[in-house]
């Protein structure tokens, strides 16, 4: 579903343009991680942290491998070099 007039595309794609690029974390859940426990780990990541849920991968043993994702930010100074 798309809305008219919605900016998200847009902005994203001027982050894009401008060479926006994220950063990566793997987690890896161990098959003894209760399902609630990990799920409680990915909230505070999200939460506290500022990571987005990318990947998730279940093995056949139960263990789960998790990629998190976040934008890096880059801040550009604002103060005038040419101050006289």
């Amino acid at each position: 579903m798309t809305m008219a007039g919605s900016t998200g595309r847009s902005a994203r794609g001027d982050w894009v343009a401008q060479g926006g690029q994220y950063e990566y974390r793997v987690l890896t859940i161990p098959r003894t991680t209760t399902r609630g426990d990990a799920r409680r780990l990915l909230t505070d990541e999200a939460e506290y942290g500022r990571w987005e849920l990318a990947r998730t991968l279940l093995f056949a043993g139960g263990e789960r491998k998790v990629w998190l994702r976040r934008k890096i930010i880059r801040v550009r100074s604002t103060l005038d070099y040419t101050l006289e």
